[in-house]
């Protein structure tokens, strides 16, 4: 309890409470922008932090972390073009809201159910990191296949046209994910001889092509049918006592859903955010409503994958094995700073580990603060006409996908997903 305390302490001095402001800040841009996803945005940040005191180096970094899953709702919601992987659920439901001219709704449940999932998993961290890290140690070949075709269910049950369609869809990415190195034998699979592809088909050049440029394709052709229309949306975005209630449960349940989820190494947001919005829609009264503008949407998507960003910190910090890529990345800043993962971490170095700890409330709390805030301000992007919109768009999505790996590979294989994504 005094480590916990002296945490609190620690983290709210002037330097740390600085520190996760201005990360916070910066994650919410990187988030926000296509192709800069928070695994980027840390490990940018990383050489920066070195010279920093270490409780400050990991706030700063959590600060980037927090900021860029809930900031890539942002772009999601007003130009359907996920910042980040984790906010692709969040765009089913929250660009239909945009349109709708209900963009700072969206935009309030999305902050709102972020902060939710986001507090709510420093729960678990604080209470059960060494006992439910040890979860995931149990988990082997077996298990994880079942939790790979569990994920494919997932996938048809997250489609709302067709079942079938949404199986094929899912046949169809384990057939792009054999591409690149057989992990077993070390032969070449599918590459066709671009050594580019040795590694597989980029993730995030690939949705970057399905949502943002599919986009600007679908965007061109309404320029034509539809010159000069441009969305109307409303500023309300605190919402009323009847939404909160309303995405509540939700909120709660994708919340678990979520830090589950961040425990199991390798799962990620993206599955956390499609899972969370699947479960809401299966248990919500207004299941018609998915698909054209639910706030229940939204909150299960962002109050899941924002709750990974605590979970996935539970067996990163007692045994060294990220949740999910982030985490990896973050892994890297503890061992820069001299802390090695492990029960060490929780004894011999427990000051600087509850001051992160703390840090991570504090953060979660100025996401907050900066989302409300700055949620006005970022609505105005679905103001912009579509001739400007689109030039933009498309700008976003090349600088993106070339600034993953910077080869000019990515970029061919977003606009082959783009191309794919608009039919």
């Amino acid at each position: 309890m005094s480590d916990v305390l002296f945490g609190y302490a620690a983290a709210l001095t002037p330097i740390n409470l600085v520190a996760a402001i201005i990360s916070v800040a910066i994650g919410i841009t990187i988030g926000a922008l296509p192709g800069l996803s928070a695994a980027m945005g840390v490990a940018l940040l990383i050489p920066i932090t070195f010279g920093m005191d270490p409780s400050t180096g990991l706030i700063t970094l959590a600060g980037v972390y927090c900021g860029a899953i809930f900031g890539g709702s942002i772009s999601a919601i007003l130009i359907r073009t996920p910042g980040t992987p984790a906010a692709a659920a969040t765009a089913i439901d929250g660009y239909e809201l945009t349109k709708q001219g209900k963009a700072g709704t969206a935009l309030g449940t999305a902050i709102t159910a972020s902060f939710i999932g986001g507090i709510l998993s420093a729960i678990p961290l604080y209470l059960f990191a060494p006992r439910l890290a040890k979860l995931a140690l149990l988990f082997g070949p077996a298990e994880y296949f079942w939790l790979s075709i569990f994920g494919l269910t997932i996938i048809a049950g997250a489609s709302t046209k067709s079942i079938v369609k949404g199986l094929i869809s899912g046949a169809l990415g384990l057939m792009l994910s054999t591409v690149g190195m057989d992990p077993m034998l070390g032969n070449a699979r599918f590459t066709f001889g671009v050594p580019a592809l040795l590694s597989g088909i980029p993730f995030t050049a690939a949705l970057i092509g399905l949502f943002s440029m599919s986009q600007v394709l679908m965007l061109a052709e309404k320029k034509i049918k539809e010159a000069g229309n441009m969305v109307d949306f409303d500023n309300k975005v605190l919402l009323s006592k009847e939404q909160i209630l309303e995405i509540l449960p939700t909120s709660l349940r994708s919340t678990v859903i979520g830090s589950i989820i961040g425990i199991l190494p390798g799962a990620g947001a993206s599955i956390a955010a499609f899972l969370g919005y699947n479960e809401a829609k299966r248990f919500s009264k207004k299941k018609e409503l998915f698909g054209h503008g639910s706030i229940e949407g939204i909150a299960g998507a962002e109050a899941a994958n924002n709750a990974v960003t605590g979970g996935s910190l539970i067996p990163t910090f007692t045994l060294g094995i990220p949740g999910e890529s982030v985490t990896a990345v973050l892994l890297g800043g503890l061992m820069i700073q001299g802390l090695q993962p492990g029960p060490d971490l929780f004894t011999v170095h427990g000051k600087i580990t509850y001051t992160f700890f703390a840090g991570f409330v504090i953060v979660n709390i100025f996401m907050l603060i900066l989302g409300l805030f700055g949620s006005k301000l970022f609505a105005k992007v679905s103001r912009v006409s579509d001739s400007y919109l689109i030039p933009l768009i498309f700008a976003l999505s090349v600088i993106g996908s070339y600034a993953i790996n910077n080869q000019m590979a990515d970029v061919w294989v977003m606009f082959v997903f783009g191309i794919i994504g608009y039919f």
